[in-house]
């Protein structure tokens, strides 16, 4: 699968920065620091995946031919006996994920409602884009479409249809089924990381159906099935890398095709993965990655301008509309009437268990990159724009090999057959250049075939470790075990029978982890229903408040004379004003309302601490509500750039807002200019909003949170067009 860049996340401020992070949350505590490590080993989620991924590594290296005999049983039973089950979960999924991008729902955030995205628009494509590209690519371009010509599953060989079907297939292999995998572990882990402030971790998904099992040997059950997918995963396309690589070399430099050549070829990516945890190089793989980009787009063109130039554009627009229509029907196609055992195992089956495995991986990188984006953005971003490369790749790179097998060059035809490793190449020496682009070729495989090793280790330590939260990362050492233990998993299985095995051992691995995929769709499902809840909650409740009182949370401007709300339009407070606000009115505000809450019984806590960045005040009014649902109900300094149309005595310079918080982040209304009576109606306002939540629809929902002992926060945004940024930004804590 493809193999996404190492992205290195925005920092949070630690007060030395002079440019603020885009992201970042208010401190509403002031919290002693936590003597327990950020990060530690998940024992039991360690222990279980080490054992069994060494075990089978050992076996396959010590016992080759009773390994391949197992291998090859299970994978014919897994693929007879399941096989309309891989079918079946991959447009189950796909549909799940259409469905959240096109309803009501599709405008929540992953983040809180007021946050934004991280990185730009363009950026943003650009590395959804650079998730699409991998040696795998380069690898079933070339090999498949000649393969689906020659040996189609179904139909007459080497016809002008089995041409138009070989594409289709090949596209279909990698289409949006399987990115649809990918966008539904994204969403998964962006939404309950950024919205919920959980770990990035597959367990998280699973507490709506698990509750607090999560925490026990269902979650351990859990992450150690998605670790052994990603595993196998990575080293099946370790060992595509490989192979490929091999005879790569071989082509350029006449180095010999075998296995003691492939053992330094894995040896090499364990050190550099090594090498780059232990020296922290990640800015210069994330920059490899994107030298990898331009290289396979130079690649892309040069056949696309050298070769015929105008049948690989009607190519493009056939393979386009053969895709479209052809794509219901194959979708559910089990070849219930005639079915192609062989086919269906290396082929349709290998490729959607090879998603699954790669699913939480690239799923993580997803979520990510897309922090603030809204679901219905990063579900059409995700089927969209990675697979209209990947459409354009494999048209070109696919049709031109086809062009030559279809004039009459049976040797390379079969060349892509029985050596796919040497497909690609078999290409390029097709074209003028043929060393160069060899070259450019070979170069660009082996920093994919590095890169992999080096995010997968990365990956597979933070799946076995306990992360307090989405910005931290596991122990170094667990990564350099991952790198390893995956080396020698794709060195055992390269010993087997090469890369038809670790294609084999994916197909019974991903099954597995197929089925919690049910359990992550059922998970996300009930909570985006309770976001659908929430929102309906709050807009019926506040059209009640509305007919009962003439005051709504944001609108004191109603009861104020027009002469007020006047001046307080065109007012644009400074620090002293701001300061002096929250100190002498909303504080005592929310001190008072909050000893009668404690008076009447109820859990009620008011924290205050100041803002270093802005050196004013913030205050957070928490209840808690035997496990339900806390009410939260924070007041925070927004800084802003005065706008252009102000009056000259205010133009220019900076101006604050005090903006309220709740879990689901800022209400987007100002509180400056407030009495202290207009204060507590306010608060009262949220407090009875939030309480008919509770009365309408936990009993329908049977759960008002979506996590257990989360602690309250709401991230504060900052905006580059409109934050100082000579002024720090605020550090995240937790309240």
């Amino acid at each position: 699968m493809s193999t996404p860049p190492e992205i290195v996340e925005p920092k949070l401020d630690d007060g030395n920065n002079k440019r603020p992070a885009p992201d970042t949350v208010p401190p509403s505590s002031k919290t002693p620091p936590d003597p327990t490590p950020r990060t530690r080993v998940n024992k039991t989620v360690f222990i279980g995946s080490a054992a069994g991924v060494l075990g089978i590594a050992l076996w396959a290296i010590l016992d080759r031919a009773s390994t391949d005999a197992v291998i090859g049983t299970a994978v014919t039973w897994v693929g007879e006996t399941f096989g309309w089950w891989y079918s079946l979960i991959v447009v189950a999924v796909l549909a799940f994920v259409l469905f959240v991008a096109v309803s009501r729902v599709g405008r929540t955030r992953l983040g809180p409602d007021h946050s934004r995205p991280t990185f730009n628009m363009f950026t943003w494509t650009a590395m959804l884009f650079a998730a699409g590209i991998g040696i795998d690519l380069m690898f079933f371009s070339v090999s498949e479409p000649v393969t689906q010509f020659l040996a189609p599953p179904g139909g007459e060989a080497s016809t002008v249809e089995a041409a138009r079907q070989a594409m289709v297939w090949t596209l279909f292999h990698y289409g949006i089924l399987g990115w649809g995998l990918y966008a539904l572990m994204g969403l998964a882990l962006g939404y309950f990381a950024y919205r919920h402030n959980l770990p990035l971790s597959i367990r998280s998904a699973l507490y709506p159906i698990l509750g607090k099992r999560i925490h026990g040997p269902l979650g351990h059950a859990v992450d150690i099935a998605a670790l052994l997918g990603a595993i196998f995963g990575i080293a099946t396309s370790l060992g595509i890398g490989v192979a490929q690589l091999n005879y790569g070399l071989s082509f350029q430099f006449g180095i010999p095709e075998n296995t003691l050549v492939q053992i330094a070829l894995i040896a090499v990516a364990v050190v550099m993965a090594t090498v780059s945890v232990l020296t922290g190089v990640e800015k210069g793989i994330r920059r490899l990655s994107e030298l990898n980009i331009i290289l396979a787009i130079a690649l892309m063109i040069f056949i696309l301008v050298t070769g015929s130039t105008r049948f690989l554009f009607d190519g493009i627009v056939t393979n386009i509309g053969d895709t479209l229509s052809r794509f219901p029907s194959m979708a559910l196609n089990t070849f219930a009437y005639d079915r192609p055992d062989e086919w269906l195992n290396g082929w349709t089956l290998f490729f959607w268990a090879w998603w699954i495995a790669w699913a939480p991986f690239v799923g993580l990188f997803l979520a990510r990159i897309s922090r603030g984006r809204t679901l219905r953005e990063f579900v059409f971003g995700v089927l969209v724009v990675p697979f209209g490369f990947i459409l354009l790749w494999i048209s070109i790179f696919g049709n031109s090999a086809l062009e030559i097998v279809m004039g009459g060059n049976a040797e390379f035809g079969e060349m892509a057959m029985s050596n796919p490793e040497r497909a690609f190449y078999g290409l390029l020496e097709q074209y003028p250049m043929a060393p160069l682009s060899a070259a450019v070729a070979t170069f660009t495989g082996l920093l994919f075939y590095v890169t992999s090793a080096d995010s997968g280790a990365l990956v597979m330590a933070n799946f076995s470790s306990h992360l307090k939260d989405a910005d931290s990362d596991s122990p170094k050492w667990l990564r350099v075990f991952w790198a390893v233990a995956t080396g020698l998993l794709t060195l055992g299985m390269l010993l087997v029978g090469g890369v038809p095995t670790l294609q084999s051992a994916t197909v019974i691995m991903g099954l597995p982890f197929s089925v919690v995929l049910v359990f992550i769709m059922l998970g996300l499902y009930k909570a985006l229903r309770l976001e659908t809840a929430l929102v309906d909650s709050y807009q019926t409740s506040l059209h009640s408040v509305l007919n009962s009182r003439t005051n709504v949370p944001g609108g004191a401007d109603s009861r104020r004379g027009w002469r007020q709300r006047l001046a307080r339009a065109m007012n644009y407070p400074r620090h002293p004003q701001v300061q002096n606000f929250v100190s002498t009115v909303a504080v005592p505000a929310l001190n008072e309302v909050c000893e009668d809450l404690r008076a009447r019984g109820l859990k009620a806590t008011l924290e205050t601490s100041t803002v270093e960045a802005f050196g004013i005040d913030t205050a957070d009014l928490c209840v808690e509500l035997d496990g339900e649902r806390t009410f939260k109900y924070q007041i925070y300094p927004v800084q802003r750039n005065v706008p252009s149309h102000a009056l000259s005595s205010a133009a220019g310079g900076r101006y604050y807002r005090i903006e309220v918080f709740s879990l689901e982040g800022s209400h987007g209304y100002d509180l400056m200019g407030y009495s202290k009576d207009e204060v507590i109606a306010d608060v009262l306002d949220h407090y009875e909003v939030h309480l008919e939540f509770l009365q309408q629809h936990c009993d329908t929902l049977h759960y008002s949170t979506v996590a257990e002992n989360v602690p309250p926060k709401a991230d504060w945004e900052t905006d580059y067009t409109t934050v100082d940024e000579s002024v720090a930004a605020p550090t995240k804590e937790t309240t």
